[in-house]
């Protein structure tokens, strides 16, 4: 680390900047003219990625995350002297959701922003702010003022609305279409009608309350969640060797269940109802399956601090394996059936494209950057639990297509299936939980979620969370799905949507 900081300084035009290793990781202070020109070269010319950017209200700091993946994890902190800071945005795209993040829940103003309008809070008065230490809580009166859409102007152009509410029985989320005709011309997503304020709600909780509460953020990557809080609490704790390798099984099973329900989901989406109802009964019998191994149909509570809840018999072991080898034989006429459709490949082919210049701009991440090109993935980049010791390939594709996307998942489900049996493997007799002392200072959990890489920067202090910051993988990946829709017809983007398949709940915090 001392050596990269080195040739970093050296490559930079500006002097040194104090820096400090903590837990493995770099800490840099960084003076706000710098901190935009800082993320930019990390970015631009080192590979790195900004994973993370909010405000810390103690010492009024805004705390910059940047992975570096031939280095290590950067946390940049910027002190600011009043309320405001050098925008990010105009050269750092990505940084343009958690700049109005901040500005609408810690009054943070990133200056000279392209578009400061509010992303959650969309009729909150201006100077309420619900991160902010002098928050009086309660109910907040709403403002009449009227959320501004982006509008393309022009003959012949249409505005679509469609949403929040929807036929389905999904959370709200309102999609604003411009077309001239049939082609897309801009895609505007509104989303926040859901927040609970859950990064409010686990300021100075216990930390096993704090665990359910994570693992609620998002229910169907209550595992990949849970195990991030307990990886940003572990900061000296020594999880044993069974536990690290059971948080890798519970964790495929999860990105198992997920993906299958997008594959039948995305035959859903074009009416191909025979591998649609294929992919649901695979998907239930994994549902069942965890129901019958962890006592819960979406593996909630096999996550504890130090380790994991829920064991897994001898009897259970083979069970698990046998279910496995059954997967990967059922799964294989499902994705024959969908690829030999000549009227599914019409539907998916060049559908709803993101180029690799893109999702790297916008920093999509998971299944999404994968299939347009992007080799990353948190389990091998930024290893933890048990991944190290297990060998699985990242699916790349490079179309960046609906279809690319669907074949990422099918490559993952059948990973998936490797890294369980790997671990069965090598899973010996031993120890589930370790002790966990009480965290003080910073702890970070970096977690391959279904969805791609989710982050928990979590402030503690004698045990508790003072600032605690989720980022979901959805909130990077929704910004890059407006872009991928573009030049696609309106009929199409439910089918875009569901190769997606990004969580409301897990941006709306």
């Amino acid at each position: 680390m001392r050596h990269y900081y080195l040739e970093l300084l050296d490559s930079l035009p500006f002097p040194a900047l104090p820096a400090e290793e903590r837990e493995g990781r770099l800490h840099i202070t960084v003076p706000d003219e710098l901190l935009r020109p800082l993320v930019s070269h990390l970015i631009k010319r080192e590979g790195g990625e900004l994973s993370s950017l909010y405000y810390h209200h103690q010492g009024g700091r805004v705390m910059a995350l940047v992975l570096v993946p031939r280095h290590g994890v950067l946390v940049l902190e910027c002190p600011l002297d009043g309320e405001g800071y050098p925008s990010l945005t105009r050269d750092v795209p990505s940084a343009s959701w958690y700049e109005r993040e901040m500005l609408e829940m810690s009054g943070v103003v990133p200056l000279d922003h392209p578009d400061p309008r509010p992303l959650h809070l969309h009729r909150w008065p201006r100077n309420a702010h619900p991160l902010s230490p002098d928050f009086p809580g309660g109910k907040v009166p709403r403002t009449e003022e009227q959320y501004r859409h982006r509008r393309v102007e022009g003959e012949g152009v249409l505005e679509v609305p469609v949403g929040p509410v929807h036929a389905g029985v999904i959370e709200p989320g309102h999609f604003r279409f411009s077309t001239a005709g049939e082609p897309i011309l801009n895609l505007e997503v509104r989303l926040g009608y859901v927040h609970r304020g859950v990064e409010r709600a686990l300021q100075g909780c216990p930390l096993g309350r704090a665990l359910r509460l994570t693992e609620r953020i998002s229910g169907d990557n209550g595992v990949a969640h849970s195990l991030a809080f307990c990886l940003a609490a572990e900061m000296s704790a020594e999880v044993p060797e069974r536990a690290m390798l059971l948080r890798c099984i519970y964790s495929e099973m999860e990105r198992i269940y997920n993906h299958l329900g997008d594959i039948g989901g995305m035959a859903t989406d074009v009416a191909f109802a025979v591998p649609a109802a294929e992919a649901a009964i695979l998907r239930e019998g994994m549902l069942r399956l965890n129901q019958e191994l962890t006592g819960h149909r979406l593996l909630w509570g096999t996550m504890a601090l130090g380790g994991v809840a829920r064991d897994l018999g001898p009897g259970q072991q083979d069970r698990l394996e046998r279910a496995m080898v059954d997967l990967g034989l059922q799964m294989e006429p499902l994705v024959r059936s969908l690829e030999s459709s000549p009227s599914f490949m019409d539907r998916a082919e060049t559908t709803g494209v993101l180029t690799l210049t893109e999702a790297k701009d916008l920093r999509a991440t998971g299944p999404v950057a994968r299939a347009s090109g992007w080799d990353r993935d948190t389990r091998r980049d930024f290893p933890y639990a048990a991944y190290p010791r297990l060998s699985f390939l990242v699916p790349v594709r490079r179309e960046g297509d609906v279809l690319a996307r669907l074949r990422v998942k099918v490559d993952e489900v059948r990973e998936s299936i490797s890294l369980i049996k790997q671990a069965l493997d090598h899973l010996a007799e031993g120890e589930l939980l370790a002790e966990v002392p009480a965290p003080h200072g910073f702890g970070l959990g970096l977690v391959e979620s279904p969805r791609g890489e989710l982050a928990h920067c979590v402030h503690f202090q004698d045990g508790r969370a003072v600032r605690y910051k989720v980022r979901d993988p959805s909130f990077c990946n929704w910004p890059s799905m407006e872009r991928a829709v573009l030049g696609n017809i309106v009929p199409d983007f439910p089918l875009i949507n569901k190769s997606y398949n990004l969580s409301y709940a897990g941006n709306d915090l």
